[in-house]
């Protein structure tokens, strides 16, 4: 199941079945989609006609901007995994915008590996959190400065809670 949002305003859900049927926000639909070159689609769909073609392709962060009919439409597409996250509070990690850090789960902080001011590129180690009696190393999501940091060693926490505020 996929959740795409048309223009920022718009949110349908795709559902991809067998045999080319898709579940289009509870609907069953076929589109008879042929490939006229790598990009560019004619489909056919409910006895209309389209003609498609991907203008921009950000696979990172799964948005497209896709003609169809002369014009364009932006589309961010989530998929289970994606809303998962945002559910967890963590699908700001994917931003390439350092953003706050927050507890991904509740937990023991057993090491702060950064301070104020320090400067941290994406992927750095800021502080590890005990949960489930595992270590969880929490890293950077972005290149970015540490504004401040909200937590010391031994404190616990909870699922959410700001971490590391970054500037």
């Amino acid at each position: 199941m996929y959740k795409i949002t048309i223009n920022d305003k718009k949110t349908i859900a795709v559902a991809p079945g067998p045999d080319g049927i898709f579940d289009l926000d509870g609907k069953k639909v076929t589109p008879d989609i042929l490939t006229i070159r790598d990009g560019v689609f004619h489909v056919i769909l409910d006895g209309k006609s389209f003609n498609a073609e991907v203008v921009k392709n950000d696979t990172e962060n799964k948005a497209f901007h896709i003609k169809i009919n002369n014009n364009i439409y932006k589309l961010d597409v989530r998929d289970r995994y994606d809303e998962l996250l945002k559910a967890l509070g963590m699908d700001a990690m994917n931003s390439g915008k350092a953003a706050d850090l927050k507890a991904p789960m509740p937990g023991l902080v057993i090491e702060v590996a950064v301070e104020a001011g320090q400067t941290v590129a994406k992927g750095e180690k800021l502080l590890v959190l005990e949960a489930m009696k595992m270590e969880n190393v929490l890293k950077a999501a972005a290149d970015g400065v540490v504004k401040k940091v909200i937590v010391v060693k031994g404190n616990t926490v909870e699922k959410n809670e700001v971490l590391i505020v970054f500037s």
